[in-house]
């Protein structure tokens, strides 16, 4: 994972001044024109790039300071994707130059709204066997009072003085000639006299949106659903973002899951396990019989077929696994340890020795 901040030289607590400072710093001393044939420089150029795009942006930077990444925040570019273009460069380093508000029109066409990220938490059994989920999340929605112009109700943006109406004003200087977003209308070409009073001029406000989620059965942590449109609004009227939902599934205190299949320990009883049963154990559809035949040892494994896990978008589950252990007594009667002591005096193998004649077998060296 890149560290932004040691790519631009910065601390974490940088303010966003610093920050501007030291990509103008670090870009210009990269930059390709000055550099060429080093590709070096200009992978360097590349990063440096990346890292402004995210830390100048503030809540690319918030996200970026929770999740460690800037995925998801309205590149235009589709889901988890980040990045600036030249132009963008262009405007930092030159802007100064040229004039504040020096910028290609690209910034007035239709942009992609924000992708946004959830996290959910589900249980074994949600995951197991699917569930609904009614999700509640903040999100910029379309002013309802001013139905996103950011002008009071009855009142209409003016055009802008400056530019016409364009967004743009050609600037000459020297033999250059470029186009500037006009500093007045911040390239909208419109001038909002009177603001709404419930977004402020903005056409957004923030508010809590709730969607039906409904979570198929089989998944697991790290599996994400995508909820087209559920995102943040664009601008210009370009399209929403989407939702994405993250899941994680929390550990289970008896089952223990891989892939398909699911694992438990189950303790039998010494007699169960000598002279055979038939016991209950538990599985997520509830309990189940199990055939203990005799002489099972500890750590034999049994299977329950159909008892495990589905894969997505099949009705097949995989198979629950029981590893049985002997459930030896901690405490016993008197009448428990005399019938115990006359087992082992009369247990024998199939030479008739009992297991104190074959140990002392073992240590003398004598065969049999």
């Amino acid at each position: 994972m890149k560290d932004y901040y040691d790519i631009l030289g910065v601390q974490r607590d940088a303010s966003q001044e610093e920050i501007k400072k030291m990509f103008r710093q670090m870009a210009l001393k990269h930059h390709p024109d000055r550099n060429a044939g080093d590709k070096a420089s200009e992978d360097r150029f590349k990063e440096i790039n990346e890292a402004y795009s995210c830390l100048s942006d503030p809540e690319k930077r918030a996200h970026y300071d929770r999740f460690g990444t800037a995925d998801g925040f309205g590149s235009g570019q589709g889901p988890f994707s980040s990045g600036a273009g030249f132009g963008d460069i262009f405007e930092d380093i030159f802007g100064d130059l040229f004039g504040a508000g020096f910028s290609s029109q690209r910034r007035q066409r239709p942009t992609r709204g924000n992708d946004l990220r959830y996290d959910l938490d589900l249980t074994l059994e949600e995951a197991v066997f699917g569930t609904e989920k009614v999700i509640t999340f903040p999100r910029l929605q379309k002013c309802d009072t001013c139905s996103g112009s950011g002008s009071e109700p009855g009142k209409q943006p003016e055009v802008c003085s400056s530019c016409r109406g364009s967004g743009q004003i050609r600037y000459q200087q020297g033999f250059f000639s470029v186009s500037k977003t006009c500093g007045k209308c911040s390239g909208s070409g419109k001038i909002i006299t009177h603001p709404c009073k419930q977004c402020k001029g903005h056409g957004f406000i923030r508010e809590q949106k709730s969607v039906n989620l409904k979570i198929p059965p089989g998944v697991d942590s790290g599996s994400r659903l995508k909820i087209s449109g559920e995102g943040e609004p664009g601008h210009y009227n370009g399209p929403p973002g989407d939702l994405y939902v993250i899941l994680n599934v929390e550990e289970h205190p008896f089952f223990k899951r891989e892939g398909t299949e699911l694992f438990c320990d189950f303790p039998v009883s010494f007699t169960a396990a000598a002279l055979g049963a038939e016991i209950e154990v538990p599985t997520l559809d509830g309990s189940a019989k199990l055939k203990i035949p005799p002489g099972t040892s500890s750590g034999k494994i049994f299977t329950l077929k159909g008892k495990g896990v589905p894969r997505v978008g099949s009705s097949h589950r995989g198979n629950q696994l029981i590893r049985v252990y002997i459930d030896v007594p901690k405490k016993l009667t008197q009448r428990q340890k005399e019938l115990l002591e006359e087992f082992a005096s009369i247990s024998t193998d199939e030479t008739g020795k009992s297991f104190k004649d074959r140990l002392k077998d073992l240590f003398t060296g004598v065969e049999n």
